[in-house]
């Protein structure tokens, strides 16, 4: 999987010491996503805008507003609503794609 024909910021975006490390990719529509790797640990994540979290690599164990943890893997993906939260723990890297709005 590739996303053709846009721009990639330059500067990444770290986060939690360097646990979540990503880049903002910009599509010729517009559209704004970022494409990572989180390292083994497990994270919080506080969301003012919806995210829709696509995993490309590793198994990813999430627990989405307080929920009990469900496993994603390569392929599959999951969605938060603006306001929302989510806890991943990952066992190794996880690498991923966040589609915002």
């Amino acid at each position: 999987m590739q996303f053709d024909q846009v721009s990639v910021g330059k500067k990444a975006n770290v986060f939690f010491d360097g646990k979540c490390v990503s880049h903002t990719v910009t599509l010729p529509s517009g559209e704004r996503k970022s494409v990572g790797v989180i390292l083994p640990s497990t994270l919080r994540f506080d969301l003012s805008t919806k995210e829709v979290m696509e995993v490309v690599d590793g198994t990813a164990y999430v627990s989405i507003n307080g929920a009990p943890e469900q496993a994603f893997t390569a392929g599959q993906s999951w969605t938060v609503e603006a306001g929302g939260y989510f806890v991943i723990r990952a066992e190794q890297a996880v690498h991923y794609v966040c589609h915002f709005g």
